[in-house]
């Protein structure tokens, strides 16, 4: 997140943030709180947020957490980050981008069994990664990141340049059972493999795979500077934001 200019002391007073406490998710409850604030009017349309430091300080939290919110507050079409000149918001009601207009219910049903046992495995996947990965890990993380932008950047659905990044995150951890597991579940968990071309939004999708480019980028990231913490939440909460959008498909 690029830093703009910082918001005087009294302006992040008046938003009258709350620190987090240590219960669940932290990025969920900044979000939260900075989603409120937005969808009340109290940050308006073209206003900026405060810098990522002044939002660390007033919440009490990590740069990883803050991040993260962001992300949520991006994918939710509120704000929009520009190096040099900080999160501006960009509408008071939230647009999720979906990939798709409409899934069968037997697909969706198919798509959240699949992330409930990732959701079960992958976060402590990322984690062990962060503690165990060497040279030769990092390179390959790094290429399977890049190959996924380079993907998304040729306007595909990077379908299997996502299965790849997850699968080196589960080699990554020296437990022959992480890969094996992944093994089996092949480019087909991802769920973007499970959707008809005819139902794909492309617009919608490219906006989602930013999404999920900015979401890889910050596991890489956790990863790579051995921050076993970051790394497990970071991909707690890739996993679980894919898992509330297929959700919504099921109250269709």
């Amino acid at each position: 997140m690029a830093e703009g200019k910082e918001m005087p002391a009294a302006e992040i007073a008046r938003l009258d943030v709350r620190r987090v406490v240590r219960q669940g998710s932290l990025s969920a409850h900044v979000a939260d709180q900075l989603e409120a604030l937005i969808l009340e009017g109290k940050v308006k349309v073209g206003e900026k947020l405060p810098t990522e430091s002044q939002l660390c300080d007033s919440f009490g939290v990590s740069r990883t957490v803050i991040r993260e919110a962001m992300t949520h507050l991006k994918s939710l079409g509120l704000v929009e980050t520009r190096r040099g000149v900080g999160t501006t918001v960009l509408r008071s009601t939230a647009v999720e981008a979906r990939p798709a207009e409409r899934i069968n219910p037997t697909t969706v049903k198919d798509i959240l069994h699949v992330l409930e046992l990732r959701l079960a495995m992958e976060p402590v996947a990322a984690e062990l990664a962060a503690l165990r990965h060497d040279a030769d890990d990092r390179r390959c993380l790094e290429a399977k990141h890049a190959a996924f932008i380079k993907a998304h950047a040729e306007s595909s659905l990077a379908r299997v340049e996502d299965y790849e990044f997850h699968r080196a995150i589960a080699r990554a951890t020296h437990n022959p059972v992480f890969e094996q597991f992944y093994e089996q579940l092949s480019p087909s968990g991802i769920p973007r493999a499970k959707l008809l071309s005819i139902d794909i939004n492309p617009a919608a999708a490219a906006r989602y795979l930013e999404r999920v480019q900015e979401e890889h980028a910050f596991i890489l990231e956790a990863i790579l500077a051995r921050d076993a913490e970051a790394a497990k939440e970071t991909m707690f909460q890739h996993l679980n934001r894919s898992r509330n959008l297929y959700l919504q498909y099921q109250e269709n």
